[in-house]
């Protein structure tokens, strides 16, 4: 075996992706340094409590709860903690000591990682994150750096496994959103309190990440628009499927360039997580299960697809491994790291200024002239109708009058238009109830 210089390598967290990076690390040791040009020590794991039962055995003596000893003397410190902190300050001494930093840390880099990787630049180190978004999928590398030369316009992606679990199986088995819920606890999918999944936060600070690096742009958390899933119900996926849509949690980010719902036709972008109806022809909607997808258009390279599991230990501890040994490639070769390009500073626009296509769905009095007043409503509110579909419900009695569902699809509408538009619908005498308001994205 070839004698490679030794890097030091330290852990932080020991739970599902930790246990199985320290055992990858530790049974493909010659493998990853032949690659990496180094051999890759792990000088320690700082977990919270030595003793705690883990996926993986790991040898007791690299377990410890001094963390910032064992940061302070290594070279490499991967990050797998999660939450903001004590990980935001154990990355800043990491950085601070000289070390680079591997994190798939989503939620801190949302939050903070502007000033993340300020402190990376002011010492020359580098901070690798491409477990951060997706699981095992690359999709951070492809945006920083294969399209960092193309001008990307838009990415509309699967980026949350639990709620697309839970989504494919309404779809495909009929099923209420509370028993699959369950079972997406059950099988670990879902936390005992899944509010960040079914909620869109999880998918909202992913999709910060993603439009940061795509349009070079800081993206502050609190400029995604988010909408979870927690309203769908099993009579909307079965309206999707008669229409040929199928619903997903999907998070857009949108270059808006040259377009009228853009004050003075200036450049902007948007940034949103919301439960959209998805053409059953669109490569998204054949994502199934806990898998992720992320689709990107690109001025230049075209549509891009990027798909595969976006969770679980084995394969995210891929992805901080593949960031790990270019780190230690880093090392070897010397020089300054790699900055992250956020000097474009375009503005993000509300999501009231976002154009796109909707389906709207209404109780309406079963009586003649309601069609006519619907659509009069709609045209004042500069909202078009592309389709309508209507069904009669039978009276419940005979004094009871009847009633109809009318399904509406739009063509492309200004978010703002169309949500005082469906203010005024719900306030009409000839409506009922306004059942749901659903964008389309993807035809």
């Amino acid at each position: 075996m070839i004698d490679y210089r030794r890097l030091r390598v330290a852990l932080l967290g020991a739970g599902a992706v930790g246990s199985q990076v320290a055992h990858l690390l530790h049974t493909h040791a010659d493998e990853l340094a032949d690659r990496a040009g180094a051999a890759l020590e792990l000088a320690g794991i700082a977990v919270r409590d030595v003793d705690a039962p883990r996926d993986v055995e790991l040898p007791r003596e690299l377990l410890t709860t001094d963390a910032e000893t064992l940061i302070v003397g290594s070279d490499i410190v991967i990050e797998l903690m999660g939450g903001i902190e004590p990980a935001r300050a154990h990355i800043q001494l990491a950085l601070n000591s000289g070390a680079d930093v591997v994190t798939a840390n989503k939620a801190l880099l949302a939050t903070h990682g502007t000033e993340i990787f300020d402190a990376a630049d002011q010492v020359g180190a580098s901070v690798y994150y491409e477990a951060a978004v997706a699981g095992a999928i690359p999709i951070i590398r492809p945006l920083r750096d294969s399209l960092a030369g193309d001008r990307v316009n838009r990415i509309m992606g699967i980026v949350n496994g639990t709620t697309n679990y839970i989504l494919d199986r309404m779809d495909g088995e009929g099923a209420e959103m509370a028993e699959v819920l369950a079972d997406a606890q059950r099988l670990g999918y879902a936390e005992a309190d899944p509010t960040a999944d079914v909620e869109g936060y999880d998918a909202a600070q992913k999709a910060a990440i993603l439009a940061s690096l795509a349009f070079h742009t800081t993206v502050p958390l609190d400029a995604v628009h988010r909408e979870g899933i927690t309203g769908i119900t099993k009579g909307m996926m079965d309206a999707a499927r008669h229409a040929g849509y199928v619903i997903k949690l999907l998070a857009v980010c949108e270059r808006l360039s040259g377009r009228a719902d853009v004050a003075d036709g200036a450049e902007a972008i948007s940034v949103r997580v919301y439960p959209a109806l998805v053409p059953r022809d669109h490569p998204l909607a054949s994502v199934h299960g806990v898998n992720n997808a992320v689709f990107v258009q690109a001025e230049a390279a075209g549509d891009l697809m990027f798909y595969g599991a976006g969770a679980g230990g084995m394969q995210t501890a891929s992805a901080v491994l593949g960031d790990l040994v270019s780190a230690a490639r880093r090392h070897i070769a010397g020089g300054a790291g790699v900055g992250e390009s956020t000097r474009a500073n375009l503005p993000t626009v509300d999501i009231g200024k976002v154009v796109t296509r909707y389906q709207v769905t209404l109780e309406v009095d079963d009586r003649p002239g309601v069609l006519a007043r619907v659509a009069g409503i709609l045209s004042d509110g500069r909202v078009s109708i592309a389709t309508v579909e209507q069904s009669i419900a039978e009276p419940t009695g005979p004094d009871e009058a009847g009633s109809a569902r009318l399904v509406i699809g739009t063509h492309t509408a200004v978010e703002q238009d169309l949500s005082e538009t469906v203010m005024r619908l719900a306030e009409d005498d000839v409506v009922e109830r306004v059942v749901s308001v659903l964008r389309v994205e993807g035809d």
